[in-house]
């Protein structure tokens, strides 16, 4: 029997009840916590630097000078130490920092004394490159709860990154970035100078950016770093440990004196018009031109002050960037990650899976992936009719509620998609939640799809983390074998890096709106990384490992082993040099088609490979990457180069080449795979940028052009000017043949109250 529309009702009512239950089951066993931990955590909390802001009369200019007689009512801290390159030692370059407040805004000072000149010359909006260079990063744990905070970024040229951080950024394989949301934008501003002394910056933080308990005063984690680029040196304001990043929240100080903080009606709009025109042509003849034209809005209010609603109608993602393309010579699905406003902030509330933990085996598997609404499996836009999101924090407990209506297109009828997600925080660093997910199609035919699954992720100590997830699929036609579990036990800190994986998924394990790259099998995978950091010489970071993977079917057939070993050496200027040695086992099934005329038969293949890299400074104005991997391959070999070299020719002007080659001959069939990848980016200031992205893939004979203009006429206000031309033949030279292009206008306006 088909579910209707009133299951996900009924699943949205349990999971808003699950907060009030897990409420009244904490009340039961308040006082069963031992004594001795909560005297450890009192410990803690005392061993926190403190801030106290203060209330800004006025509010401050925004230019990046701290000129105005406001800041020189603020308190000063300046008492920051060293993480790199002598860990507690005192920062060699003074920092002073200041925080001002009002009803509506957080404001930020900062004056980064510097000895030598210092480096900068992105000024690109989130880009990967404002890492390497002098910068100034803040993160605000606005809940106090030691796991999630708000992450933000800026530099001497005024340049802005903002990132949100769900489980102190932990969780997944090798680093710190699985629980990172690097895509979320959210609405501040920042604005620096350079002086004679070093630079100066200000920034500002709406408090409706932010989400916090509701509380007529306010006391929340914080945590400054500063990362001076010449000498390779990152100073923290309450000292980080090398293992970990700013992101490790539990080891925040403490930003009080916040009173009277006030949302005002928590409500933002923001309507939008499209408009364009694309061309598609099927020959060498004239195409068909047809016009672009639309409307709708994105609405979000604030429930609470820790709970939002988002609500979007007649939903268009015109300005979001396009896929980049990667050479897949696997069996299994790639993993794209999703670039679309609606679905980005608070997306890790949604999250169940094994995320990063699975890197390089193709067992990923993520419960809910939102890249299954409104694309298809070629990543072609699937029209999205309303959507409504509830997703924050209330108290311990952690809710998202998503509901998402699409469109027919492509002969299908549209799906309803509903996901229903409860965690609640647990102990002091840990939680404990469930997952539930209804995808069902509205054409009036049987076919649905469930998943259930319930999780926890537990920190016991500041090293050792578990985590876990049991789930469940149900869709008519599959029964029985629908089971997936996943286990994880990790240990890291300044010396070591171990962790044991376990993922059991079982043969009719059908999560349709999850990733799930593998079926019927049972895999685990152990790792072993010693990490000696050298106090003295040109090494700042040895990284030896060894990983063992090993995979079977779920009658303990084996079916794929990997042995791992790599020695990755970082030096004091944060240039990479790595060596790996791989001997792996996959067994064929059945026959793997890898390319058109080329399939490989059924049997059991061995291989060894190796794998040379080496990357350059990613401080320089000049950088390059380089890898060459000569390997076994199916009975055969192949030969692996990749490269990459750009240049920061200004604060302007930048530019990237990459070029991928995988050149393969077998007894089934040879062939020779290149890839592209050419991007070029001018910045007229931080809110006026220009990037050109342009991609050839010879196996496909595919070139793509893309060309994104962003302007940011006020912040959470833009203007996007987008052109998109994709050539298609199956002739190498001929790429003016079959044509697709697109030019897109999209304005939208930020309306909040």
């Amino acid at each position: 029997m088909k579910p209707s529309l009133s299951v996900n009702v009924f699943a949205a009512v349990i999971l808003c009840a699950l907060p009030t239950l897990a409420l009244a089951q904490g009340a039961e066993h308040v006082h069963e916590k031992p004594i001795t931990a909560a005297a450890e955590a009192a410990s803690r909390d005392s061993e926190r630097p403190t801030l106290r802001a203060v209330f800004a009369t006025e509010a401050p200019k925004i230019d990046g000078a701290l000129d105005e007689a406001v800041w020189a009512s603020a308190n000063a801290i300046e008492q920051f130490v060293q993480q790199e390159p002598n860990q507690g030692q005192p920062a060699t370059d003074r920092t002073e920092v200041r925080v001002l407040y009002d009803k509506g805004h957080l404001y930020i000072g900062v004056h980064a004394f510097a000895s030598l000149p210092v480096t900068a010359t992105e000024m690109r909006r989130d880009a990967d490159r404002l890492f390497d260079e002098d910068n100034f990063q803040v993160i605000l744990d606005t809940f106090h709860d030691s796991r999630n905070a708000f992450m933000f970024l800026t530099t001497p040229l005024g340049a802005k990154l903002e990132q949100q951080i769900f489980d102190e950024g932990e969780g997944g394989g090798r680093g710190t970035t699985a629980n990172v949301n690097r895509n979320w934008d959210g609405v501040w501003d920042a604005a620096a100078r350079i002086t004679s002394d070093g630079w100066t910056a200000e920034m500002v933080i709406p408090v409706n950016t932010l989400r916090f308990a509701k509380s007529d005063e306010q006391v929340w984690g914080i945590n400054f770093q500063r990362h001076i680029r010449r000498k390779n040196e990152a100073v923290f304001w309450a000292p980080i440990p090398k293992a970990y990043s700013l992101t490790r929240v539990s080891l925040a100080g403490e930003l009080t004196g916040l009173r009277g903080l006030s949302l005002g009606w928590d409500l933002k709009l923001k309507p939008f018009l499209v408009g364009g025109v694309r061309d598609v042509q099927t020959s060498r003849t004239a195409g068909a031109t047809t016009a672009i034209r639309d409307i709708g809005l994105d609405a979000r209010y604030g429930v609470t002050p820790g709970l939002n609603l988002d609500v979007t109608v007649n939903t268009d993602f015109a300005q979001v960037e396009v896929d980049e393309q990667q050479v897949n010579l696997t069996r299994f699905g790639l993993f794209f990650p999703e670039k679309r406003d609606f679905f980005l902030e608070n997306s890790n509330l949604f999250t169940v899976g094994t995320g990063s933990s699975f890197t390089s085996t193709p067992v990923q598997t993520d419960l809910f992936f939102s890249r299954r609404i409104g694309l298809s499996d070629a990543g072609t836009p699937i029209p999205i009719l309303a959507g409504a999101r509830l997703a924050g924090k209330s108290g311990s407990n952690n809710i998202g509620l998503l509901n998402i209506q699409t469109d027919s297109a492509f002969g299908k009828a549209g799906d309803n998609f509903f996901v229903g997600r409860y965690s609640r925080d647990v102990f002091r660093r840990s939680r404990i939640g469930a997952l539930f997910i209804n995808k069902e199609s509205v054409d009036g035919s049987s076919h649905y799809n469930r998943t259930m699954s319930v999780d926890g992720n537990f920190a016991l100590g500041r090293s050792l983390q578990v985590t876990s997830f049991l789930a469940k699929t149900a869709t008519p036609g599959l029964t029985g074998q629908d089971l997936a579990f996943y286990g994880r036990v990790a240990y890291r800190d300044p010396n070591w890096n171990l962790w044991l994986n376990y993922l059991s998924v079982q043969d009719h394990f059908n999560a349709e709106a999850g990733f799930v790259q593998r079926t019927g099998v049972r895999t685990t995978k152990a790792y072993f990384g010693p990490t000696p950091r050298p106090k003295r010489g040109s090494i700042k970071l040895m990284e030896p490992m060894y990983v063992l993977t090993y995979t079977t079917d779920q009658n303990n057939r084996l079916i794929g082993r990997l042995h791992h070993l790599m020695h990755g050496t970082t030096l004091r200027d944060d240039s990479f040099i790595n060596v790996i040695y791989q001997k792996s086992l996959d067994v064929l099934d059945v026959p793997f088609r890898i390319r058109p005329g080329v399939t490989i038969p059924v049997g059991a293949y061995n291989s060894d490979e190796w794998v040379f890299s080496y990357n350059t400074s990613p401080g320089r104005k000049l950088y390059t990457r380089v890898s060459f991997s000569p390997m076994e391959f199916y009975g055969g070999t192949r030969r692996q180069m990749s490269a990459s070299g750009g240049v920061r020719a200004s604060s302007r002007m930048a530019a990237e080449l990459q070029f991928n080659r995988n050149d393969v001959k077998m007894p089934w069939g040879d062939f020779l795979v290149n890839q592209t990848t050419l991007r070029v980016d001018y910045t007229f200031s931080p809110r006026m940028t220009i990037r050109s992205l342009t991609q050839y893939n010879s196996s496909t004979h595919e070139l793509s052009n893309n060309v994104r203009f962003n302007l940011i006429h006020r912040p959470g206000s833009d203007l996007y000017v987008v052109y998109n031309d994709l050539s298609q033949t199956g002739l190498p030279a001929d790429i003016f043949g079959q044509k697709d292009r697109q030019l897109v206008i999209k304005l939208n306006y930020l309306i909040q109250r």
